[in-house]
């Protein structure tokens, strides 16, 4: 199963290098399910995973000039402010079980499982719809910022992600394009470099709370993921990004089903 689990984590890169998002919406459910990693721990796992993977391909994302630093400060500090208070703070205060119905207990664990579920068919929708017109626009524009919200936004894909493990590329992405009136392939590339500063600063707020972390298996899941990136974003010169995100959002509204039903019914 370890042998899957690091042939699966070529898959989170890959997602990542093809549409800038998905990374951590895989990352979780293989090391809870494949690699038998605790749920609260692999979210952590995921942080690191995630910002390393996307921290590579942020790198080679600006070396192709589709990286807008000033938006990643303005998107960012927010974000690594609230992911990081979330990490260090938030849910070592959230308790193992948090109540109890007759026989019925849900944990933290459980609890943490579900919310990870919903953000993963939140997700689908969005990578589903399809792109309002303009949005795949290429062309130089004039970035536009509303601060309040990109703010508001930045704050909450934070706290999101502390809870679950998530980069949140498919909030950033949308919040770039909409908000700072950027265009899809600068929103990629430059919420790359957000996820990783977030998840990565993130990731240090477990290891302040002395989180018993397995760094062999944590360094080889993120090296095969590293892999992963490579071949997506050369596989993304080759293949209709739309039809992929769109076959790729339905794949994971069935995984975020599948979870729900398991974490609930089994």
């Amino acid at each position: 199963m370890e042998l899957l689990g690091y042939a699966l984590a070529v898959l989170v890169g890959i997602s990542l290098g093809l549409i800038g998002s998905g990374g951590s919406i895989l990352t979780v459910p293989i090391l809870v399910y494949v690699m038998a990693v605790e749920p609260v721990l692999a979210t952590a796992y995921s942080l690191f995973v995630v910002g390393a993977t996307a921290l590579v391909g942020g790198i080679r994302n600006a070396t192709e000039g589709k990286v807008d630093f000033r938006t990643a400060v303005v998107f960012g500090i927010p974000s690594i402010a609230a992911v990081y208070l979330t990490r260090a703070y938030l849910i070592p205060l959230i308790p193992d079980t948090l109540f109890s119905v007759g026989d019925f207990q849900l944990t933290k664990s459980v609890a943490l499982m579900m919310l990870f579920a919903v953000v993963m068919m939140m997700a689908s929708v969005s990578m589903i719809r399809p792109s309002k017109q303009g949005e795949d626009n290429e062309s130089s524009a004039t970035i536009r910022y509303n601060y309040p919200m990109i703010l508001l936004e930045g704050s909450l894909v934070g706290i999101l992600t502390g809870l679950v493990g998530a980069g949140g590329g498919f909030l950033i992405i949308p919040a770039l394009v909409l908000l700072a009136r950027m265009p899809m392939k600068l929103a990629v590339g430059t919420s790359l470099f957000i996820i990783a500063a977030k998840s990565l600063l993130g990731f240090l707020g477990d290891l302040q709370n002395s989180e018993a972390i397995d760094w062999l298996l944590l360094s080889l899941f993120t090296a095969f993921s590293v892999v992963g990136i490579f071949i997506g974003s050369f596989l993304s010169k080759k293949i209709d990004g739309g039809k992929l995100k769109t076959a790729f959002g339905w794949f994971v509204l069935v995984m975020g089903v599948y979870i729900l039903f398991k974490e609930l019914f089994v």
